[in-house]
Formats: structure tokens, sequence, C-alpha cells
């Protein structure tokens, strides 16, 4: 299977859940390259927070009920993967396309529910919003439903994700009105080393359960036919109808989302441009691999790669 990393190739990469801590070198994993350096216990090893996952709000129901629940940061390809399934699986029951698929309840048409989940906890709402967990999706769902994070390289993530707190967001566009690239890089909630954390205390909650799999955007975008192919099986479609196959991903195409977004065409405020003369006002803006460094002066690179080493070497990121 072409998806990255399964729970059955972390099995036996999970340190140990004790108080002490062992200095390990990962194993090689599938689709992801080996490396030599030991895991630093400054850099990588903090003690498990003890918290309970939980959901008060109105909002649990809108985050449960699914087949399978896809968590990602901000930024990480989220919209493009929801563009494919929903045009494949909307083109394969004969419906009219949308990008909320929870508008269907058909058999054979799954629901799938997408979230930010513990970015989103650490960054949203305010504290009455946290301590109910709003954003969280039920640790009840977790257990049942299939889950896959979608990852992607963290300084690209922080980029996009600066482009869009900046050009496309009007509430927080104020917030940000002073500050450089630079200062949000360091930002406590939406710097780059808070993309880290989250993506490493979802791998550490998840990476041990046999419901879980890992799919990097790099991948995706490296073959996209082989890996949207690998999660439509994870959906229960081993056999993908392939004309329909093949018209999902010429509409979910980078250029085809980007001409689709100008000209308004979703059903959904998802993918709607914060100014149609600015290009990096829209969702679908680049998606380029290692982009940041056209973003990032050298002294800003130099503070994400140091950063860098503090994510979980199972990402792949920090080889």
């Amino acid at each position: 299977m072409a998806i990255d990393i399964t729970s059955q190739s972390l099995a036996g990469a999970q340190p140990e859940q004790t108080g002490a801590y062992k200095e390990s070198r990962p194993q090689a994993l599938s689709g992801f390259p080996a490396t030599d350096k030991p895991v630093s216990r400054s850099r990588l090893w903090r003690p498990v927070a003890r918290w309970t996952r939980r959901n008060f709000s109105s909002r649990a129901g809108a985050l449960s009920g699914g087949e399978v629940i896809i968590l990602s940061v901000p930024k990480s390809g989220r919209t493009w993967v929801r563009a494919f399934l929903c045009a494949y699986f909307c083109k394969r029951h004969d419906l009219e396309f949308t990008l909320q698929p929870g508008r269907y309840d058909l058999p054979g048409f799954p629901r799938i529910v997408f979230s930010h989940d513990l970015f989103e906890h650490r960054t949203k709402g305010d504290l009455w919003d946290r301590l109910r967990g709003k954003y969280l999706v039920p640790s009840r769902e977790l257990r049942r439903a299939k889950i896959i994070l979608l990852v992607r390289d963290p300084r690209d993530c922080f980029v996009s994700l600066y482009l869009q707190l900046t050009r496309r967001d009007p509430n927080a566009a104020a917030e940000f009105e002073k500050k450089t690239v630079s200062d949000v890089l360091r930002d406590r909630r939406f710097g780059v080393r808070a993309i880290i954390n989250t993506m490493n205390d979802w791998l550490a909650e998840f990476s041990g359960r046999n419901n879980f799999t890992l799919l990097r955007y790099e991948s995706l975008r490296a073959s996209p036919a082989e890996h949207f192919r690998d999660l439509l099986a994870l959906l229960g479609e081993s056999e993908p109808e392939m004309p329909i196959f093949q018209g999902a991903l010429e509409f979910s195409r980078f250029e085809n989302m980007q001409k689709l977004e100008a000209a308004g065409v979703f059903d959904s405020k998802i993918l709607h441009p914060g100014d149609v003369r600015d290009p990096e006002s829209f969702k679908v803006r680049r998606g380029k691999v290692g982009g940041y460094r056209e973003y990032l002066a050298a002294e800003d690179q130099e503070y994400a790669a140091d950063a860098l080493t503090e994510l979980d070497p199972r990402f792949g990121y920090n080889a």
C-alpha cells in the first residue's frame, strides 16, 4: 500500500511509557527515510501531560458519527483531499458536487469528519471553549472510527498559515497587523513550534492504535493517483471506478481548483479567496513543496530548521 505508514509500521518505535528515558534509534519505516540520528532527550522527550480528551459542547455532534476522521494542522492539504473525495463520491452516486459531504446520508457514501482538533483547541476560542473541549474530536469517536493524520513539512504549513492569517482571515489580520513573518514564526500559538508540538502530540496519542494511518502531503503531491487510490481503499473503495477516479483527480488539480475558487462556484465558504486580485489570499494558493524558502529569510530558515529537530523523527521531515 502506498500510503506511508500505519500503526503496524510504528509498532516497536514507541518510547517506553515509564519515567526513565531511553535514547534509541528509530527503525526504518515504510515510505520514510531511515535516520542514524539518535533521539535527543533535550530535543524530543517531554513528559506525557495528564489530560482527558473530552468535548462537552454542542459542536461535539458535528465531530461525531464519522466512519473516518481526518486530522491535520491547517494548511496541510486538507482542502485538496476533501475536494478529491467529494468529487469522487458525488460522481460515483450521481449527486451534485458539494464540499460538504454531510449533505448526503446514503449507503456507500462514507461520512468523513475533517478536524484540526488539537491545533484549534489551542488557538481558537476562549477559556470556556477550551474547558468544554469545543474543538476536540470526542475520544469515543477516535476509538471507534478510522483515524487518518494528514501531515506536511511544518515550515511549509507555517508559511501558508501565516498568509491565511494575514491575507484571508479578517478577524486574525488585526492581531497580526504589526507583526512580521519572523515574529509570527516564533509566536507561541501560531508559530512553527506550535505546529511541531501538535504533530508530536497527535503521534504520541494515536501511533499505537490499529485504526491509525499517517499520510504525508509530499507523497500525495509526488504521486497523487497512487496515494489517492490507497486513500479510497481505506474508505472501502478497493476497486474504484477508473473513469470517475480520473475525473476526480483532474477536478482536484491545483490549477483547476484555483480557477473554480476565483469563479466562486463552490457551495462552501471554505473555497473563497480573501481578494480575487491577490493570489496569496486564495485558499488554494500554491501547494509547493519547500516553498517556505521563498518567504523566510536565512535567519528564519535557521530558526525553523532548529525547531524541526524537536519533531518526532518518524514523520521523516528532520532526517
